[in-house]
């Protein structure tokens, strides 16, 4: 084959093709294309050369990568906006197009559902009536747990083996309760009532061992607790023979930290001690809970509603009350603040997740009724529209890789499946 495409229309450049997926790898001559060539016109070339080099048969559908972003456009556009010469070869890398989630099952609820927790194949969600509830990611209802007496606004796993499971709900009923689930039996206990805020709970947060979670609320404060399903009180008194005598004793937070003017609605353990939070008063901290202070804070110009932090990345994304999703290094003391932002939304982002398996790849919902899956590398359009939702989305989850789950105003759980593909 020869070494230029043509087009006598448009000017030359030179570029050079490279992956990191060994597989699809292509002799990584420098050729000639014309500047207004367009990513189609790329996938063609190479699954052109692939033909000619391996025993691919089929045609793959890559994406590419020029300075780190997708090309969107033609490749003149693009090197034009990075300020690329055209008299330098330019690489060109390339990767396999993620491939898109399909739509499994809708779980329907009485109420509102204001966020979901999955943990390998069983979803827990909460809602609006002040209920629980348990289902299988196949879509089956296995129990539904009465107990807050007002909207259940975040839920999180902490422990599941074969037998038993725990868990944790936060309530605006200014409460938290951890409660342990029999699988066998399906029957529930309440274990602990964690009492301490004096308004709403908006969110909570399980850490890396399982030991401590966090939780934020309408009063401002962030509280750190024990996850424990013992009484740390009592003298190894056992779970089982304390039900007995009282249902779900009151636990008292190991520790609480002042430092936000208004709500705390979206918190994140990224490290053993270390806690991610964003609230109403535009403000992003973090804090250390073995101290117990702030050691950084990041400031916004509107109020958050949601964040999230990648260990593969070491980012944070925030959702926020425009239709913009940002990430920040929270690390980082020079340059911008914000790294990026990603805006396709066209009304408030209420919730965001990452993946953990790709340290690119993370999931937002929105008042729009959308669920939108992006790469980090692509900025100005998602990889793909999760449409389903007859209102707003509300809550989101990408814990198990399999799938992707939403919840939302429709009194609805969307389920999507979700192929990981190794990049």
């Amino acid at each position: 084959m020869a070494n230029t495409i043509v087009n006598n229309n448009a000017p030359q450049v030179q570029i050079r093709f490279v992956t990191k997926q060994e597989q699809y790898a292509v002799p990584d001559f420098p050729l000639s294309v014309h500047t207004a060539i367009t990513p189609n016109e790329l996938n063609t070339l190479v699954n052109e050369l692939l033909k000619e080099s391996t025993d691919t048969k089929n045609d793959v559908e890559f994406d590419f990568l020029v300075c780190s972003q997708f090309l969107r456009t033609s490749l003149l556009d693009h090197i034009t906006e990075k300020n690329i010469s055209t008299e330098e070869v330019i690489i060109v890398e390339y990767v396999e197009k993620y491939p898109p989630p399909e739509p499994q099952d809708c779980l329907i609820h009485d109420d509102w559902v204001s966020t979901v927790a999955v943990c390998e194949k069983w979803i827990l969600t909460g809602c609006y009536d002040n209920t629980l509830h348990i289902w299988t990611s196949k879509g089956k209802h296995h129990l539904v747990i009465p107990g807050h007496t007002s909207p259940v606004k975040a839920v999180a796993w902490i422990s599941l083996n074969d037998d038993t499971a725990s868990f944790v709900s936060a309530s605006q009923d200014q409460t938290a309760i951890i409660w342990v689930w029999n699988i066998s039996e399906n029957s529930v206990d309440c274990i602990h009532v964690c009492r301490g805020h004096e308004r709403g709970l908006e969110a909570v947060s399980v850490n890396y061992d399982h030991t401590m979670m966090a939780t934020g609320a309408w009063d401002t404060m962030l509280k750190i607790w024990s996850t424990s399903n013992q009484d740390e009180n009592e003298d190894g008194e056992s779970t089982s023979k304390r039900l007995k005598s009282e249902h779900g004793k009151t636990r008292t937070p190991k520790r609480t930290m002042k430092g936000h003017k208004e709500a705390i609605s979206g918190i994140v353990w990224s490290d053993k001690t270390e806690v991610i939070t964003c609230a109403w008063d535009h403000t992003i901290k973090l804090w250390d809970t073995e101290l117990g202070g702030i050691k950084h804070e990041l400031a916004g110009n509107k109020s958050f509603f949601d964040i999230d932090y990648s260990p593969l990345s070491r980012a944070v994304i925030t959702a926020s009350a425009d239709r913009h999703i940002r990430l920040y290094d929270p690390r980082s003391i020079e340059g911008t603040l914000v790294k990026t932002i990603f805006t396709s939304h066209t009304q408030w982002v209420q919730s965001v997740r990452w993946s953990t398996m790709d340290e690119n790849l993370f999931i937002s919902g929105a008042y729009d009724n959308n669920m939108k899956l992006w790469d980090t590398r692509s900025p100005k359009a998602p990889l793909f529209d999760l449409s389903g939702h007859e209102d707003k989305v509300l809550c989101c989850n990408w814990s198990n890789p399999k799938f992707i789950v939403s919840g939302g105003a429709d009194n609805t759980v969307r389920i999507f499946k979700s192929k990981h593909i190794v990049r």
